[in-house]
């Protein structure tokens, strides 16, 4: 169980109630979470790549939960990966499960003809659509959901979570859709440890985006540069900021920008950093333990994996960086590296004292010659962010509507006909 410590400027939500029955605190959540939908439209999105279709072991169990709350007002399923009609079609029959009285079901086929055919209208205005990818696919989504207009909050989570269960679900929307606490976004948190190998998981956000933002803080602070001190030392509260799970309003859906490659979620965390109060954010502790399929690290080649994550990560925050105000140059992010990987064995000492408490394995070894691989791909991230680059943000949806008023239109007879 967590302790009940508030640290920084954003709630965090514990998992206090494991102290007490755990099926009487869902059934108390799950009453919670009926009554609001008088005030709060829920609608959940789940982005779905066709591949995970073919590991039922996993979905089944996803859709089995969701199938029975009954506080959903909608799912939107965000289907991609494949142009084939018979694929779109199976996952269409799969996911029609979820219908019942209270929910109904919609899948946006991303890579079907007439929503690409949307893509290409506003592709004509000059408006980035990204790439092929779940921030794309997320993105799209979005926009269905805005354009149907019976939406007041908005939950998103991954279709691979082994331990997935209705406690997570309804954690995970309860604080935006509660009328009384008045939050806009909310992450999920967790821990990521294998029970089959005993090692700690989550390398990306343990030894590189951890220690790289708990460096930058220190960095700009001591440079005089605050604002993008406080904008790392906002980063660094959050317990897991790589977590594919949160839940906003809409009100801040159509106003946020997506990223369509890795940094998508600390992209996400950005946008709420710049949108909403921080009064109004919050962080949700939801499960003892979260299991899901894990990358490869792919240490020779940057285009897969893990490798690619850090340094779509990484290039995010050069690019937010020089867009405000911090001019770099070859020795500054040479000093960055060196200053981060410093940080990240300070770290791995502390990851190391901690799994030999609770009795886990720990390759320190391994995990330095990680870091040192982060490191050298923050060198390839700054290399490949040089020059007048962009970083990799979807347009909001009040942007697109703002030049193609009529798009929602576009898109609802798009997905409504595919869904025929």
């Amino acid at each position: 169980m967590t302790d009940f410590h508030q640290e920084g400027t954003i709630t965090n939500f514990h998992d206090l109630y494991k102290a007490f029955d755990s099926d009487e605190y869902l059934i108390n959540l799950e009453e919670r979470l009926l009554r609001y939908t008088r005030k709060s439209r829920i609608n959940l999105l789940l982005p779905c790549y066709f591949t995970e279709l073919e590991n039922p072991d996993v979905l089944n169990n996803i859709i089995d939960k969701i199938k029975s709350v009954r506080y959903l007002k909608h799912v939107v399923v965000a289907f991609n990966g494949t142009d084939e009609e018979e694929k779109f079609l199976n996952a269409k029959k799969y996911f029609t499960v979820l219908e019942n009285e209270y929910t109904s079901v919609n899948l946006v086929w991303i890579n079907g003809p007439r929503v690409q055919d949307v893509f290409e209208r506003i592709r004509e205005k000059d408006i980035l659509t990204g790439v092929q990818g779940k921030g794309q696919s997320v993105w799209m989504a979005l926009g269905y959901i805005l354009a149907r207009g019976d939406v007041d909050v908005i939950a998103l989570h991954d279709l691979d979570i082994v331990t997935f269960d209705r406690l997570l679900l309804g954690r995970l929307i309860e604080p935006t859709a509660n009328p009384n606490n008045d939050y806009d976004f909310c992450k999920g948190y967790y821990a990521r440890i294998s029970p089959s190998e005993k090692s700690m998981k989550g390398r990306v956000t343990r030894l590189f985006v951890t220690p790289f933002v708990d460096a930058m803080s220190t960095i700009m602070n001591e440079r005089g540069f605050s604002e993008l001190g406080h904008f790392f030392s906002y980063h660094r509260m959050f317990k897991y900021p790589l977590s594919g799970e949160f839940s906003l309003s809409a009100r801040l859906a159509r106003e946020i920008n997506i990223a369509y490659d890795w940094s998508l979620e600390v992209a996400t965390l950005s946008e709420a950093y710049h949108r909403v109060m921080d009064r109004k954010l919050a962080q949700v502790d939801l499960a003892s333990n979260y299991e899901h399929k894990h990358q490869d690290l792919s240490p020779d080649n940057v285009e897969e994996g893990l490798s690619r994550m850090v340094v779509d990560i990484a290039k995010f925050y050069l690019h937010y960086m020089r867009a405000h105000g911090m001019a770099l140059d070859d020795p500054f992010v040479d000093m960055m590296l060196h200053t981060y990987y410093d940080n990240a064995l300070k770290f791995i000492k502390c990851y190391s004292d901690d799994a030999e408490m609770n009795n886990l394995l720990f390759d320190r070894y391994r995990e330095e010659m990680t870091v040192r691989q982060f490191r050298a791909l923050l060198w390839t991230a700054w290399e490949q962010s040089r020059g007048p680059t962009e970083a990799p943000l979807i347009p909001s949806w009040n942007r697109v509507t703002y030049s193609i008023p009529d798009i929602y239109s576009d898109l609802l007879e798009a997905v409504e006909k595919d869904n025929a």
